[in-house]
């Protein structure tokens, strides 16, 4: 796909008429912002350069066309409205990019235009939640999983409403660059450092610990028991369902595992620990139910990106600059890039 090290990654975003610009916003920051100067060449284009109209009711200018497609390496198609078809030669430079390998990313209702351009079929892909019927409807080959906040599928990328596109393209900076610049992006726009792309969108997750399903009061029980070994088993019995209807239920109202949840909680009280007390890592690990050091390592390393013991130092150290933290890292990195 892309070699990192020899020269720097071309993203274009495609403003289409009815351009969300909170969606363009995200590509342009993320991808664009001078911190990441080293690793990425950005830019813009629309079907016809010149104005195009926003969602919101005023017009952007954007100088280049469907050309700027050619070389990109990775496409972004920020979600737009109202949802009609792009025009034939939109569709055709979509799909030119993707077989010759760009990566294909979705903000938002862009999934829309991926989808009329044919890359949807035979894939898992999601939406705003408010479109997921709309999306289903509409491209029946495709899988529509309605518990995500992005999907990655065979060089397509698509993901939940508007914030769930920034959790999206830091992933892409973590996996394109690394955890740390990536981590670093989330500090400077004020957001998590990282958000899974299997979590359940926050509406959902908002929904379940509100009371409104009978998980509610197992979910409450089973934070208060993250220090205990605690099992499937136990979070059923509390719930009062036999062990395969709560795993069922749960699944279909969390949008994810018991274990996985469980997972998720733990990493967020370790989180908590590591920033406000000076415990150390066998007593963090032990109060958030991992048991040993090398597993609470192992599971908030996966997760996170970094070693607790980094993100312990990371929210500790005052805030500065990405560009002043990693340039003499992305130097070499991208050694003859500039």
């Amino acid at each position: 796909m892309w070699d990192r090290i020899q020269r720097r990654h071309s993203v274009i975003a495609l403003a289409l008429p009815g351009v969300i610009t909170y969606d363009l916003a995200i590509a342009g920051e993320v991808f664009g912002h001078p911190d990441l100067r080293l690793a990425y060449d950005f830019a813009v284009c629309t079907p016809e350069p010149g104005r195009v109209r926003a969602n919101v009711g005023f017009d952007i200018h954007v100088d280049n066309g469907l050309q700027a497609l050619e070389t990109a390496d990775t496409v972004v198609v920020p979600g737009y409205l109202p949802l009609s078809d792009p025009p034939p030669e939109v569709l055709s430079a979509l799909r030119d990019a993707h077989d010759r390998g760009a990566r294909i990313v979705a903000l938002c209702t862009g999934a829309f235009a991926v989808g009329a351009a044919g890359l949807v079929d035979g894939r898992r892909v999601t939406t705003h939640w408010l479109e997921l019927d709309r999306l289903a409807k509409r491209f029946p080959a495709a899988t529509v999983d309605r518990h995500v906040l992005y999907i990655e599928d065979r060089g397509v990328s698509t993901c939940a409403g508007v914030g769930a596109g920034l959790d999206l393209c830091i992933h892409l900076v973590c996996l394109d660059v690394d955890a740390e610049t990536a981590t670093r992006i989330g500090e400077r726009m004020v957001v998590g450092p990282h958000r899974a792309g299997d979590q359940a969108p926050m509406l959902e997750r908002s929904r379940v610990r509100s009371g409104l399903t009978g998980l509610s009061h197992t979910l409450d029980w089973s934070v208060s028991q993250l220090s205990e070994k605690l099992t499937i088993g136990q979070m059923a019995e509390h719930s009062g369902w036999a062990p395969s209807t709560f795993a069922r239920r749960f699944v279909a109202e969390v949008g994810m595992t018991p274990l996985r949840w469980l997972t998720i909680q733990r990493i967020g009280e370790a989180k908590r620990l590591l920033e406000t007390t000076d415990f150390t890592m066998e007593l963090i690990a032990h109060l958030c139910g991992f048991g040993t050091s090398s597993t609470l390592r192992h599971h908030f390393s996966r997760e996170m990106g970094l070693s607790p013991a980094a993100y312990r130092k990371r929210a500790r150290e005052p805030r500065q600059d990405l560009d002043l933290q990693s340039e003499e890292r992305l130097v070499t990195r991208y050694a003859g890039a500039a």
